[in-house]
């Protein structure tokens, strides 16, 4: 009985993953942008690297735009 019911639970996680995989691909297709927001705008993204280039710590150009 319990080897039945893996069994299920096996099959109901491929498709819960088929479903959404499909779900994804629609969304990219709509252009709908995954994931997280950037923190930083790119503004402040190019700062930053360039801070680094300058030979800044990580910790302190993190710190400066934490909040």
């Amino acid at each position: 009985m319990i080897a039945v019911l893996g069994g299920l639970a096996d099959v109901e996680r491929d498709l819960i993953r088929t479903r959404t995989a499909e779900g994804r691909q629609r969304a990219k297709a709509r252009g709908v942008k995954l994931g997280r927001k950037p923190k930083l705008t790119p503004q402040q993204k190019h700062e930053a690297l360039s801070r680094r280039t300058a030979g800044e710590t990580l910790m302190d150009i993190a710190r400066s735009y934490k909040g």
